[in-house]
């Protein structure tokens, strides 16, 4: 299948990356970082994945205007109109929203692809067949697609979408329920009932469904939606409404995918992982399940661990059990790697030191 020329892309890349800390700093958050040593970030990483397939002009980056000077230097094929710049954080549903906006103005039958710009996917081949899968099913039917993966194990620090059995077409569900983040006993289940997918944070649409699905869903955008349409018409695309400031600050997934009764799964088959969290780094684990970025490590009789160093230097470990070692500029921070403790302790040095 080849893309349309109604087929575009809107990449997320406007997140602080805290889950990540130190790793991920606020001056420049996971997305705009190279963690395994590939040569390039996670934003270029995932831009590239696209350009492939896709024609550039067809690609935008949403972003926070404070990472704007990282985006030009990582992106400079990306002229001003292909990057929108948001003043403050408003979640995701402002950035989508926007997003679909602009681009319902040079395509009133556009079909968006949306990717956060922070994941790792293993076959791009089989992510390029999904994706042209998704846009051609939301060109077709007045639906959302959510993209699923197959759960490998039960992981609890990642989202579930179980899906109904009537198949709406080969790889197509309609959506019974989502849970974010189970109990270890409910992800064990979740796996070997079979019917339940990860969410892989990808999601497709036609513009006029979404902007018509947000009015519907979301109160506080029944006045702004019009609003920025009529913007859209009338404004140079890369500049924000005034009122963009006054919007709720709100996630798309809680706001609409959780809400609406027109959202679809669709079953992927690229692999994927997410680098959401430290607990949730799978990523070249070793047969200890061990995990090193772009660190030299002699480890003996560890397992489970994280290790991230600074460039030039060794992790020589003995002894350690699912923990993290997480070692950027000026902070070092070893921790089990559990969220909720890397996030305290992110917190308490930033209030002890002014550390990012």
């Amino acid at each position: 299948m080849n893309p349309s020329e109604n087929d575009y892309c809107l990449i997320l890349a406007g997140g602080i990356g805290s889950r990540l800390w130190p790793m991920s700093r606020k001056g420049k958050p996971k997305q705009f970082l190279d963690p395994f040593g590939v040569g390039r970030t996670l934003l270029q990483q995932t831009y590239d994945r696209f350009a492939r397939f896709m024609p550039e002009s067809h690609i935008f980056v949403s972003t926070n205007v404070d990472y704007l000077p990282l985006i030009n230097e990582q992106l400079p094929q990306l002229d001003d109109e292909h990057i929108l710049e948001e003043p403050l954080h408003r979640g995701t549903l402002a950035s989508v929203a926007w997003g679909t906006v602009v681009i319902s103005k040079l395509n009133p039958k556009g079909n968006i692809l949306v990717s956060p710009a922070d994941q790792m996917i293993q076959n791009d081949e089989a992510f390029r067949d999904d994706v042209l899968h998704a846009l051609d099913f939301v060109a077709r039917e007045e639906s959302i697609v959510v993209m699923g993966v197959e759960p490998t194990r039960p992981e609890t620090n990642y989202g579930y979408i179980q899906l109904n059995d009537d198949a709406r077409e080969e790889d197509f569900y309609t959506v019974r329920s989502f849970t974010e983040k189970p109990e270890l006993h409910f992800a064990e289940m979740f796996v070997a009932d079979g019917g339940f997918l990860w969410n892989a944070g990808l999601f497709a649409f036609n513009v006029t469904v979404m902007l018509d699905t947000i009015y519907k869903l979301v109160p506080e955008y029944q006045v702004e939606i019009p609003q920025m349409l009529a913007d859209a018409e009338i404004a140079d695309p890369k500049f924000l409404p005034e009122f963009f400031s006054v919007l709720p600050n709100l996630s798309i997934d809680l706001s609409i995918m959780e809400r609406s009764d027109n959202v679809s799964v669709h079953r992927c088959h690229f692999g994927w992982a997410d680098l959401g969290t430290w607990a949730t780094l799978k990523v070249g684990a070793d047969e200890n399940d061990n995990v090193t970025l772009n660190t030299r490590t002699l480890l003996h009789n560890c397992h489970g661990n994280v290790i991230r160093l600074s460039d030039g230097r060794m992790a020589i470990i003995e002894g350690l059990t699912d923990y993290l070692v997480a070692e950027e500029g000026d902070v070092l921070l070893i921790c089990p790697k559990g969220r909720a403790t890397v996030r305290r302790l992110m917190t308490d040095a930033q209030l002890e030191s002014g550390v990012e």
